[in-house]
């Protein structure tokens, strides 16, 4: 199944209700504005997604990616990159799939 705003939204609002928490009150466990959880809520198509995961955090609300099996299969078969120590970006060994990216 694909997920939209419109159905992220639904899933926050749900969740905000089974906790019997107020938009403030999921603005303020969140660190957002009220009027961020509100557009949320109704599925605006443009909520930072760093804001949005906040909200879903906030809420409990667990969130699963799972990419197709030929992406997982070319990520946890890539080569170990040499080490030159330049770089403070991380790997793709870093992202492995069995080390919990991803779960």
């Amino acid at each position: 199944m694909q997920y939209g705003p419109k159905e992220i939204g639904e899933t926050v609002r749900s969740a905000r209700k089974a906790l019997a928490w107020t938009q403030k009150d999921l603005a303020l466990a969140a660190g957002t504005g009220l009027r961020f959880v509100i557009e949320l809520e109704q599925g605006k198509v443009t909520c930072q997604i760093g804001k949005v995961l906040a909200a879903l955090n906030a809420l409990g609300v667990e969130l699963s990616l799972n990419p197709p099996v030929a992406a997982r299969a070319a990520v946890e078969a890539a080569p170990e990159p040499a080490k030159s120590g330049k770089s403070s970006y991380g790997t793709v060994r870093d992202l492995r799939m069995d080390e919990g990216f991803l779960d």
